[in-house]
């Protein structure tokens, strides 16, 4: 099952740094501020939690992405990961201003991708930790992340 962190940086060249002298490790929460996200994949999953923020249907272009690290692998069918890719700073600043979390966290607990019985209190505690992980990237000028792995 993929597993998926997100952090926060300063660009690309920083991260294409950090994971070039790694072993693909995840970079959270070892150099970078970040939280483990588990199952929560940028477009669908991650989408949804914007879409109720910002109470409007989910379509795939919520929370694009484009790979960060490693380089070069864009179009690499048989590599298999790991990857960190960059998430469009309007999701970033969605989750940053984010509102009535307990809202959020009843509807996207039921999503069918995490299965629909999430429990509330869990979604909230995680919404909360990607708002605050937001803010503090917004109030630093920096960017979100997500290290992703198969």
């Amino acid at each position: 099952m993929p597993l998926f962190d997100y952090f926060r940086a300063s660009d690309a060249d920083a991260v294409r740094q950090v994971m070039d002298a790694g072993e693909g490790d995840s970079p959270v929460p070892s150099v970078f501020d970040g939280i483990d996200a588990k199952h929560v994949d940028p477009t669908v999953v991650l989408g949804m939690m914007v879409a109720a923020i910002q109470q409007v249907a989910w379509k795939p272009d919520l929370v694009t992405h484009r790979l960060a690290w490693p380089a070069g692998r864009e179009h690499d069918l048989d590599y298999e990961g790991p990857w960190v890719s960059e998430l469009n700073p309007s999701a970033r600043d969605v989750l940053a201003q984010a509102g009535d979390v307990p809202r959020v966290a009843r509807e996207w607990a039921q999503i069918e991708e995490l299965g629909g019985n999430v429990d509330v209190a869990d979604a909230e505690a995680f919404i909360e930790s990607m708002v605050r992980l937001a803010r503090r990237a917004r109030e630093a000028e920096e960017l979100l992340f997500c290290w992703m792995s198969l």
